[in-house]
């Protein structure tokens, strides 16, 4: 049976990218525990993301207000529930992202907000509150950064990057993602290095612990 992958790539950097590199490995490693892995890869600096505006926000606060769509709205509703539905079609999830000012590049911030609506990843009950409406599947995130933020602040700088998807995958339904830290990516070679070579180990070990489950 297909596995199908949906790898959200998040730096604009291509080759020169570790987190791009990190994705490779990944990948790499799960066709080699997936008979027939099938990756959907959506690079959110060529992918033609809507802008949040004019007809797609009217059409948010429509859906929020139980208004009907006209032809405009519709057309633009629609092209946000195709990104949701290329999510909810997914076996599991991989994004790879650096770190920029404590927190993600603001196209993945924007796939993010695109994918997170009302009706399509979640609800809301006055009585029972969010409710998350995608299914939850096995998601990583591959997370590059400058500094080493292995045990926690690096040099007093925060991690909000972490957090940040952790709570916003959990919130429309995907899960609680593994989140695999590598850094730092300044400095020597040799911390570089080890960077890199931890992370592709921790992204080894966590693809032969989820074999172990299925």
């Amino acid at each position: 049976m297909t596995h199908r992958l949906l790898h959200i790539e998040a730096s604009p950097r291509r080759e020169a990218s570790l987190s791009t590199a990190l994705a490779v490995r990944f990948i790499d490693c799960a066709r080699a525990q997936t008979d027939d892995l099938e990756v959907d890869r959506l690079d959110v600096w060529a992918e033609p993301l809507p802008d949040l505006d004019g007809a797609l926000l009217s059409a948010k606060y429509a859906v929020l207000a139980g208004r009907g769509l006209d032809g405009a709205e519709a057309l633009a509703w629609g092209q946000v529930a195709a990104l949701v539905d290329r999510l909810e079609g997914a076996d599991s999830l991989l994004i790879s992202t650096p770190m920029w000012n404590f927190g993600i590049p603001y196209r993945l911030k924007h796939w993010i907000d695109l994918v997170t609506q009302p009706g399509l990843s979640f609800t809301f009950d006055p009585e029972t509150g969010y409710r998350p409406l995608l299914t939850p599947r096995p998601a990583t995130v591959l997370l590059t950064s400058a500094g080493d933020y292995a045990d926690g602040p690096s040099w007093g700088r925060p991690n909000l990057a972490g957090p940040y998807l952790h709570e916003a995958l959990r919130f429309i339904g995907v899960g609680t993602p593994d989140i695999v830290l590598a850094g730092p990516t300044a400095g020597g070679p040799d911390a570089r290095a080890a960077a890199q070579a931890a992370a592709s180990e921790r992204i080894r070990d966590l693809i032969d612990a989820r074999r172990r489950v299925a």
